[in-house]
C-alpha cells in the first residue's frame, strides 16, 4: 500500500475513526488498533513477508529481556551478537545475497574461472531495512543500559511495526518512541490540523514534485548517450528535486499521519538543499539514518576520540555503509564514496561543524558568499546524485564524461524541448515555498492560514497538472 494510492486514501480514515472511537479510552485499545491496523498495511505488499516482521519483533523482544537479565558482560554480549547476527544475516539475505554472489562470480572471472552463482528470484521485502535498525537500536540501547527492556509485548510490537514508518521511516528510537506509546493519547485538534498540512504538503512532495521530475529524469538518463551537457546538466537536477520530493514527501507523510493519532515521529529533513556546505547537508538530509550510524556505527568505532586518522577512516566507514544500506549496487557505494571525499576538506581543516547554527528570521541573503556556498554544496549533490540514479559505474561514469566534454548548451529532446519551461517554473514556485518556510515567514499562520496554504498549493498542483497534461496530449498524437 502506497501513501499516495486511493487504497491509503481510504484506509487512513477509517483507522483515524476507529482509532478515536473504539480505541480511544485506553491506550492499550489504541496500541492494539494501531498494530492491526500496521500489519494490514504491511500485508497489503505481500502477506507472505508478514512472518519476517513477526519473527523479527519476536527475536529482538526475546533477546533485549534476555540481555537484561545476564549478570556478566560477556553474557550479554553473547545475546547481543546473537540478535544482531541473526537481524544483519535476513537483511544481508534478502537485499545483498544477489549483489556479492554476482560480483564475487565477476571477480573470478576476472581470474579466467567460470562461475555460475545461484541467485535468489525473491524480492525484496518492504521496509526490512527499516524495522530491522529499529529492533538493532533498541537491543543496542538495551545492552548499553540506556533502556529498561519492553515487558509488555503489544507495545514492542507497536513500536516495530507502526505503519507510518514502515515505507520510508524515520528510523525511530526506542528511546523516543516507547514512552508515546506506554500512555493514552488524548485528541488535539491543533496538532491534527497540522498533521493534514504535513499530509498535504508531503503528497505535493511526492506527486506534483518529485513524478514530474521523474518523468523528465528518466527520459534524460535512458538516452544520455545522445544529450548534450545542458540536458545533462538538467536531469541530475531533475533527479536531485525527484529523490528529495519522493524521500520527503513519505518522511512528511509518515509524520503527518502519526500526528492525526497523537504521536511524535522524529523529524527526518530539514531543508537539506538549502546547506552551506556538504557537512550541513548531512545534518538536514535523511536525519535519522545520519543520526542511527552515528550512534551506533561512529561512535561505537572510536568517533573523534581516536585523532584525525581515526576520524577520517571512520568518516569513510560510516559514508560507504550509508551507501551500501540505499541499495546493493556499485553504484550506491561510489555515491557514499564521493560524499566521503566532499565530507573530507572540511574534516581536514576542522570546518565540519562551522555551519551548525540555524538561520531564522531574517536571513544573509545580501552575502553573496551565503548564496554561492548553497549553490556550490547543491551542484557537488547533484553530480553525486547520478552515481545513485545510473543503472550501472560505466553508465554513471559515460553520463559524466559527456556532461563535461560534450559543450552543446541547447535545448534538446521532446521531454526537454516542448515543457522545459514548465517543469522549471513549477521547481522555482516549489523552492520558493520552501524558502518561505525554511525562514519562518510562515505561509500557514495567522488569520488567512488556509487562505495562503491552498494559493501556494493551488499553484504547485497547477503547474503539476498543466505539464502532466501536455505530456498526455503529446504521448497520445
Amino acid at each position: 500500500m502506497y501513501f499516495n494510492s486511493f487504497h491509503f486514501a481510504a484506509f487512513l480514515p477509517i483507522v483515524f475513526i476507529l482509532y478515536w472511537i473504539i480505541g480511544g479510552r485506553r491506550r492499550e485499545g489504541q496500541n492494539l488498533l494501531l498494530i492491526l491496523a500496521s500489519y494490514y498495511f504491511y500485508a497489503c505488499w505481500d502477506w507472505k513477508f508478514l512472518f519476517l516482521l513477526i519473527f523479527s519483533t519476536l527475536l529482538d523482544y526475546s533477546c533485549a529481556l534476555f540481555i537484561e537479565k545476564q549478570e556478566t558482560r560477556a553474557g550479554r554480549l553473547r545475546w547481543l551478537w546473537l540478535c544482531v547476527g541473526i537481524n544483519v544475516g535476513f537483511l544481508g539475505i534478502f537485499k545483498y545475497y544477489n549483489f556479492f554472489a554476482t560480483s564475487f562470480a565477476a571477480l573470478l572471472s576476472g581470474f579466467g574461472f567460470q562461475v555460475h552463482p545461484y541467485v535468489l528470484d525473491v524480492i525484496l521485502p518492504v521496509g526490512i531495512s527499516f524495522y530491522t535498525f529499529h529492533g538493532l537500536s533498541y537491543i543496542i540501547d538495551i545492552y548499553y543500559g540506556r533502556i529498561k527492556a519492553e515487558r509488555n509485548f503489544v507495545d514492542y510490537s507497536l513500536f516495530v511495526s507502526y505503519f507510518p514508518l514502515l515505507v520510508a521511516g524515520p528510523i525511530e528510537r526506542a528511546t523516543h518512541l516507547l514512552p508515546q506509546l506506554k500512555v493514552r493519547r488524548d485528541f488535539n485538534f491543533e496538532k491534527a490540523k497540522e498533521g493534514v498540512f504535513q499530509i498535504i504538503w508531503g503528497l505535493v512532495k511526492k506527486i506534483v514534485i518529485a513524478d514530474s521530475c521523474a518523468n523528465y529524469a528518466n527520459e534524460i538518463f535512458n538516452h544520455s548517450g545522445s544529450m548534450n551537457s545542458l540536458s545533462l546538466i538538467l536531469g541530475a537536477v531533475y533527479f536531485a528535486f525527484q529523490i528529495y520530493g519522493d524521500f520527503s514527501g513519505y518522511s512528511d507523510i509518515a509524520l503527518g499521519t502519526s500526528k492525526l493519532f497523537g504521536i511524535d515521529l522524529l523529524k527526518n529533513f530539514n531543508y537539506p538543499y538549502f546547506s552551506r556546505d556538504i557537512a550541513e547537508f548531512w545534518r538536514r538530509w535523511h536525519i535519522s539514518l545520519s543520526s542511527w550510524f552515528r550512534d551506533y556505527l561512529y561512535i561505537p568505532l572510536g568517533g573523534n576520540s581516536g585523532g584525525k586518522t581515526m576520524r577520517i577512516r571512520n568518516t569513510f566507514i560510516i559514508f560507504l555503509v550509508s551507501g551500501f544500506w540505499h541499495g546493493a549496487n556499485w553504484t550506491f557505494v561510489i555515491w557514499g564514496l564521493i560524499n566521503a571525499l566532499y565530507f573530507l576538506p572540511l574534516l581536514l581543516l576542522n570546518r565540519n561543524r562551522r555551519n551548525v547554527d540555524e538561520i531564522v528570521l531574517r536571513p544573509d541573503w545580501e552575502s553573496v558568499q551565503t548564496v554561492f556556498n548553497i549553490l556550490i554544496t547543491f551542484a557537488l549533490s547533484c553530480l553525486a546524485w547520478v552515481f545513485f540514479r545510473a543503472e550501472s559505474l560505466s553508465k554513471a561514469l559515460e553520463y559524466l564524461k559527456r556532461l563535461f566534454t560534450n559543450g552543446q548548451f541547447q535545448v534538446q529532446y521532446f521531454a526537454i524541448e516542448r515543457y522545459n519551461y514548465e517543469l522549471l517554473a513549477l521547481l522555482v514556485a516549489f523552492v520558493g515555498f520552501e524558502w518561505v518556510h525554511r525562514y519562518r515567514i510562515e505561509p500557514i499562520s495567522g488569520r488567512w492560514s488556509w487562505v495562503k496554504l491552498s494559493l501556494c498549493l493551488a499553484t504547485l498542483l497547477a503547474l503539476g497538472v498543466y505539464s502532466d497534461y501536455k505530456n498526455f496530449i503529446y504521448f497520445q498524437f
